[in-house]
């Protein structure tokens, strides 16, 4: 097994998580929002959607040296994932070039020497995508087969697994009352799945999402992309919160010379464009790689190091707002009779902190968490659209948007690339709108009088 820098935040952050949720299982003034959100049909829906991207970024997050059918490591030195083991078909299953999306034949014309030694000029069929059809007149036929096979085969793992879930309820002697919004996850979990497996069905049969200008299925890189999306949205926050939290509420309840340094670095801070600073931090990533290439054998290896730097950089450049909202908050409950209560009996300033403002913020970085994931994650396709994102042999939907850029020019134009990276884009990032508002509205005091 390879553990990558990544992958243990990853799973450090994971446990952080399952530890915050065990520590606040019985804390009332928690429960009572998150009751609130799980009667709330939109956010328990977006967060099913989110759980999904999350399920398939932690397969992808568990890496390990590839071996050769002797059960070898291969020389190469080629580490991969779950997501890539399960997915070989289409990763090792490449064309030539471009291809339509459940194309038989390569996109361009090109010329092609006849059994008999004739040359014509025409589209070559492809070497994968449907070559189990010998008759090409029975493509759509043949498509809307496979389809129908794929949504028949997840309807019954379905219909097995309510099988077992119904058994399950009557040896218990558990009756449940659904609410309107379980009904509705569970919809929605059965059409994700549906629409997954059947995908899944057919890309053993066909490229669904076409193929890249090297022949790559452009699904398998869709798919792959989701993880970098996750991790830009979820490790720069896991830099960013200690850094916000602490210098936010040291500056608005100790105030005087703190309260002026603070307010001096994060002036300073945003006074810098934040776009220089990424690209410089990005520059000496590639010259320290470069002067210690024997550290770095192995492609994934130096790509993991550049989205990691990439993280701490946009994880360094974007607390100051949040640090802002929590000083402007510790100001206010400073203030607050049962501080000045605990000022009056003689409680030290650090018990103050721990147990009645901070308590007392953190409804604010909850709010603040999940409306930033969303820009992180648009973020990311920004700045690799202008080549100082993540490294170009990285799966992301910015390099899949970059490189969009001179196939929307080419004469047929060429336009799946781009709109798998934004149809799964605005599924990752609406879901996580659509979950912050009802956050946002479950831990606003203001409306709950919490």
């Amino acid at each position: 097994m390879v553990i990558l820098w990544t992958d243990a935040l990853i799973f450090i952050l994971c446990f952080i998580v399952l530890a915050s949720a065990a520590y606040l299982r019985g804390k009332e003034h928690i429960q009572r929002p998150l009751r609130q959100i799980a009667h709330n049909t939109t956010g328990m829906v977006s967060l099913t959607v989110l759980l999904f991207f999350i399920g398939i970024g932690l397969l992808d997050s568990v890496h390990y040296q590839a071996s050769d059918n002797n059960g070898q490591s291969t020389a190469s030195h080629e580490i991969i994932s779950l997501l890539d083991a399960w997915a070989e078909p289409l990763r090792k299953r490449g064309e030539k070039t471009y291809s339509a999306p459940f194309a038989l034949t390569l996109y361009s014309k090109e010329m092609l020497t006849e059994a008999d030694g004739t040359v014509s000029w025409g589209y070559p069929r492809l070497a994968f995508g449907g070559h189990h059809l010998d008759n090409p007149q029975q493509h759509t036929a043949d498509v809307l087969q496979k389809t129908a096979i794929g949504l028949a085969q997840s309807v019954g793992w379905i219909a097995a697994l309510s099988v077992a879930l119904w058994i399950g309820v009557k040896i218990g002697r558990y009756k449940p009352a659904p609410h309107r919004s379980q009904k509705a996850v569970v919809l929605t979990a059965v059409a994700i799945f549906c629409t997954a497996y059947t995908l899944c069905y057919l890309s053993q049969y066909y490229h669904v999402l076409g193929t890249d200008k090297v022949g790559e299925d452009v699904f398998y890189q869709a798919i792959k992309s989701i993880r970098t999306g996750l991790v830009i949205g979820t490790l720069t926050t896991l830099i960013m919160l200690p850094l916000a939290i602490i210098f936010g509420i040291l500056a608005g309840f100790f105030q005087g010379w703190i309260d002026d340094l603070i307010q001096y670095l994060y002036t300073t801070l945003n006074s810098i464009p934040s776009v220089l600073l990424i690209a410089a931090a990005i520059l000496m990533v590639q010259v320290y790689m470069a002067n210690h290439e024997e550290a770095f054998t192995s492609i994934i290896v130096r790509a993991d190091l550049r989205l990691l730097f990439l993280c701490m950089i946009l994880g360094v450049t974007s607390w100051t707002g949040l640090c802002r909202l929590l000083r402007a908050e510790t100001l206010k409950l400073r203030e607050m009779d049962y501080v000045q209560a605990a000022y009056a009996l003689g409680v030290k300033p650090v018990t103050i902190l721990s147990r009645h403002i901070l308590p007392n913020v953190m409804h604010i970085v909850l709010i603040s968490v999940v409306l930033d994931f969303s820009s992180l994650v648009l973020a990311e396709a920004v700045l690799s659209y202008i080549n100082i994102g993540v490294d170009p042999t990285t799966y992301s939907w910015g390099n899949m948007i970059n490189g969009a850029r001179l196939e929307m020019a080419r004469e047929p134009m060429v336009w799946w690339s781009l709109s798998a990276a934004f149809i799964f884009m605005l599924a990752l990032v609406l879901a996580a709108n659509l979950f912050a508002d009802t956050v946002q509205q479950a831990f606003d005091p203001r409306r709950n009088n919490l």
